[in-house]
């Protein structure tokens, strides 16, 4: 079964429900959590997720457009990613 990879990055002030709404906004679009990193730096929340949406009905576009609203709701910073392109940039 081939995976199809992306990878989520969030960057904002912390608080509460971060993880929550991420990951609902995931698991909606039956969206597979592979990894999940996150970590709290000088009251900041820094989180790193790797989902697979190989049976997800939505595009990354789509991802992206409602993770925008997730962003401007809770003034974080969200980028979406696909492994393809990740390896592309990171490629030594």
């Amino acid at each position: 079964m081939k995976r199809d990879l992306v990878f989520i990055t969030v960057i904002g002030k912390d608080q509460k429900g971060i993880i929550a709404r991420i990951s609902n906004a995931v698991f909606k679009h039956n969206i597979n959590i592979e990894d999940l990193n996150q970590k709290i730096m000088g009251g900041y929340f820094v989180m790193t997720m790797l989902a697979d949406i190989s049976d997800s009905p939505v595009t990354i576009q789509e991802l992206k457009k409602e993770l925008a609203v997730i962003e401007e709701e809770m003034h974080l910073r969200i980028q979406v990613q696909h492994e393809n392109i990740f390896k592309a940039m990171h490629r030594v």
